[in-house]
Formats: structure tokens, sequence, C-alpha cells
């Protein structure tokens, strides 16, 4: 439970919060899943929305118009499109992402199972992610809900992480380490 405070806290917790006690009600929970998942997922590959979504340079008009016109085009609608919407029109978001992550949180929590982010340098293959789920499934003892991104500045490896324990084995972060003990070797 405490992993899973920690994952809905702060403006991005409230809003999913929220979101998920609405989908509830409408008993939505798995349709609003997948069109948040499908927008996280455009969102992760794109740089230039990205840059819409992080920058202050862009009016809410602008942001809600373009927002609007993807998830149309990748069919994303009804309480998804709507709580995105409502993130723009707040000027909430740079923590729109952040609040899907939450709102997966909550969803795993209320099917019993553990939400996982795995970050890698490169798209993952279906197979490593089978595995990926397969090997935290035999950690945890529960059924994990796993939600990929990727963060090429990693350069390779993995980040793993799952409620608030983190297990970083990147490439990025090991040659960090490495330039930390060589210079006190010296």
């Amino acid at each position: 439970m405490a992993a899973t405070d920690q994952a809905i806290s702060g403006v991005p917790g409230r809003y999913a919060a929220a979101l998920f006690e609405l989908a509830a009600e409408a008993k939505a929970i798995d349709k609003i899943s997948d069109g948040l998942t499908t927008f996280q997922a455009m969102l992760a590959g794109s740089t230039d929305l990205q840059r819409l979504v992080r920058s202050p340079v862009f009016s809410g008009e602008d942001q809600l118009a373009a927002l609007e016109a993807l998830c149309a085009k990748a069919g994303v609608n009804g309480i998804a499109l709507n709580f995105i919407k409502l993130m723009a029109k707040n000027r909430r978001l740079p923590a729109l992402s952040d609040a899907i992550t939450a709102f997966k949180a909550l969803v795993a929590e209320s099917k019993g199972e553990v939400a996982a982010e795995v970050t890698s340098a490169e798209k993952l293959s279906e197979k490593h992610v089978k595995d990926i789920k397969a090997a935290l499934k035999s950690a945890m003892g529960r059924e994990v809900q796993l939600t990929a991104k990727i963060d090429s500045s990693i350069l390779g490896g993995l980040i793993v992480k799952v409620g608030s324990k983190m297990m970083d084995n990147s490439l990025k972060t090991k040659l960090q380490n490495l330039k930390i003990a060589m210079k006190g070797t010296g």
C-alpha cells in the first residue's frame, strides 16, 4: 500500500485518483486505461509531442487543439480524452504522464496486480516484455501491469521501478559509478 501511496501523491496523484473514481463509477476502468495507454505510448514515441506537453511557450488553446486532433486520430475518446483536455485546460500537461502512471497504479491495485515501469534505451521486443513480466511476477508473487518507456540517454540496460523500489542497471549509471571509482583510486 505504501508504494501505491507514493505513486499517487501530489498533483498527478490527485488527478489520477479523481479519474479512477469517475472511471469506477462509469464502469469504464479498462476502456479509460486503454485510451491513456495509447496516449502515453504516443507521448513516449514523439519528441515533438513531449515538447508540446512540457513547454509553457505554447498557449493552452494551441495545446488543446493539437491534443484533440492527435487523440481523435489515435482513437482516444470519451473520459480518457476529457481527462487529457482537463489537464490541458488547467495547464497541468507537464504532470500528465505522471498522472497516467498513477492512474495505472490505482488500476493495478484494484485488480490485485502490481504496477511496474521499465525504462530502456530502445523499444523492447514483445519477447523481452514477456520475459520481464514473468521475472517480476516471480519476484513479486502477483500479476504485473508493465509500462515500458524509452530513454536513449541511459545508453543501454534497464531501469525497473516497482512502487517506490528502483533497480538501475543502465549503462549510463554503470559508467558514472566507474568514473567515481576511478577518481577515488588516483
